[in-house]
């Protein structure tokens, strides 16, 4: 087969195993939805101690003073490579399509003879997959009618969704919480493919994906800082929801998180 389809692993699974994951996994799934927004929660701290709790370093002997100094000058830090802060609040302007592709250089594989890419992955399984959603009303450069594309690494190519999706549905499935952010331009929703390598690393094969999205959205993060884009990670959507936006089987893909890009006031 010169491309193997995506439920042919399933031939190579655990079903314990796939299973076992699939609940784990779910543990962590959030229900955004207005009926209920009154009657669930996450904790009960409140404001203050939220604040305390957040943003610090774990020092191991925190009454003694058993450190060493970073010795950088100003120079070294400018030098160093570092992604720019969240995005407080997106403008509501377009990419140009031709900004997006330029976007998903680092990702790609580096030549069509080749199926290494820009990040690393455990036994080169790629299992992260990458959806670009356009999130603005008229985009005039997006190549196709249908919002939803699908990146193709290996052969440098963008992969057309088959699924007609309405822009407020697509909106209320990524930004169903009420923190106000504005309105980003492009959503890139990082699902993993579990089968893809559990039937190789059984159990550690979720913190190998884990770890191959995490690569993915900080050499995103450091391409769009060279293009004078602007970015958050965004953790508030239910996965059901997201799935049914693009079209896939929320029990064997799963949406690990959202990368919101676009353009605000000021870049850093």
């Amino acid at each position: 087969m010169k491309n193997i389809p995506h439920d042919y692993y399933l031939r190579f699974v655990d079903p314990s195993v796939y299973e076992d994951v699939l609940q784990f996994h779910c543990k962590g799934n959030f229900t955004f939805h207005k009926a209920i927004k009154d009657r669930t929660y996450l904790h009960c701290l409140d404001k203050k101690h939220l604040s305390q709790l957040t943003g610090n370093e774990l020092a191991f002997y925190s009454d003694m003073d058993l450190t060493v100094e970073i010795e950088s000058s100003q120079e070294d830090r400018e030098n160093s490579s570092y992604r720019n802060e969240s995005c407080e609040h997106f403008l509501p302007l377009s990419l140009d399509f031709s900004e997006i592709e330029k976007l998903m250089l680092p990702l790609l594989s580096r030549d069509t003879d080749s199926y290494k890419r820009g990040y690393p992955s455990g036994g080169a399984l790629y299992p992260a997959e990458i959806f670009l959603c356009s999130l603005t009303e008229e985009n005039p450069t997006w190549p196709c009618v249908g919002r939803i594309l699908h990146l193709l690494p290996r052969s440098r190519k963008f992969e057309v969704m088959q699924i007609e999706t309405d822009l407020e549905e697509l909106k209320a499935a990524l930004l169903s919480s009420p923190n106000d952010i504005g309105a980003p331009s492009l959503a890139l929703i990082y699902a993993v493919y579990m089968p893809k390598n559990l039937f190789k690393y059984r159990y550690r094969a979720y913190r190998m994906a884990l770890m191959e999205v995490g690569s993915i959205y900080m050499l995103v993060e450091l391409q769009a800082k060279s293009l004078g884009l602007a970015c958050r990670l965004w953790s508030a959507y239910t996965d059901s929801m997201l799935c049914k936006s693009l079209g896939i089987n929320p029990a064997l893909f799963l949406p690990m998180c959202v990368h919101f890009i676009g353009r605000q006031h000021e870049t850093y």
